[in-house]
């Protein structure tokens, strides 16, 4: 991927090292909140809820391939925001760019505290993206899915995430979820991650016919990222067997699927996975 000498943004927060005390609040709303989250994803709740001594990162002291990872990930933040800014724009609407949040090891946000097991995540309630940059290490280790194109289509499908809270997206999703069953809950998750798979592909269409960012090979690396966290695969590796109806992100190939399609198309309209039938 072409990026070093693309624009770096301003919306970068680095509180890696900052520190943070475990078990801080107490098993209160926030915990639980993160915990919820936490299981949805498919990851232990015990790591989130845990309680123990104090945790201090004040002596992290990152690598210098971090460093390059943490600059990497400011322009393809600077990226998605001249991209969305512009489709937004387009429509007659304004787009508000989210801060992108670095951390090490744990990190307290609007919609609680989370750990770095848990992966990247959006809060909706105060417009960030968390990330623990050692998560690309596990990408690429542990999934399988290397390369700079890999890591950009994660920070990619995080801000699509974004861009369905301003859509007013996931207020629907999470009222409706509400009224429904745990298994059609688990249903309409599935759909705003394939959908936020689409918006990720979306943004690669448009960053690479205006800036011209891909390489050879990048195409392949996304989707590789794609299909290395999707539910099967994830469910498969744990457990050794899937439980379809307790899919929250969507198969593997759903998740390639979907990618492809903004990609292709570079049209908003076309990720509407609320509405079809076929996933």
């Amino acid at each position: 991927m072409r990026w070093k000498l693309g624009r770096r943004s301003g919306n970068v927060e680095d509180r890696r090292g900052g520190g943070m005390a475990r078990g801080a609040v107490g098993g209160g709303l926030g915990m639980v909140v993160m915990a919820l989250i936490a299981m949805l994803l498919g990851v232990d709740p015990s790591i989130v809820l845990e309680q123990g001594t104090q945790y201090d990162s004040g002596s992290y002291s990152a690598p210098p391939e971090e460093d390059e990872l943490a600059e990497f990930v400011s322009v393809v933040l600077a990226d998605t925001e001249d991209t969305w800014g512009e489709l937004f724009s387009q429509n007659g609407s304004r787009y508000v760019e989210p801060t992108l949040v670095l951390f090490s090891g744990r990190v307290e946000s609007a919609c609680g505290y989370a750990q770095a097991a848990m992966g990247p995540f959006y809060c909706p309630a105060d417009q960030k993206v968390y990330i623990d940059l050692s998560f690309y290490q596990d990408l690429k280790n542990r999934h399988g899915a290397p390369g700079d194109f890999a890591q950009a289509y994660v920070i990619a499908h995080e801000v699509g995430h974004h861009v369905q809270n301003l859509l007013g997206i996931s207020e629907q999703v999470y009222t409706l979820s509400k009224r429904v069953s745990k298994a059609e809950a688990n249903q309409l998750s599935v759909r705003q991650e394939l959908q936020a798979d689409c918006f990720a592909g979306v943004w690669a269409h448009h960053a690479h016919r205006s800036r011209q960012v891909l390489e050879q090979g990048d195409v392949e690396e996304a989707i590789a990222a794609a299909s290395s966290i999707g539910d099967d695969r994830l469910q498969k590796q744990a457990q050794g067997y899937v439980v379809p109806e307790s899919f929250t992100h969507g198969t593997s190939a759903q998740r390639v699927r979907w990618f492809k399609q903004g990609l292709l198309t570079g049209d908003v309209e076309s990720c509407n996975t609320f509405e079809t039938a076929n996933l």
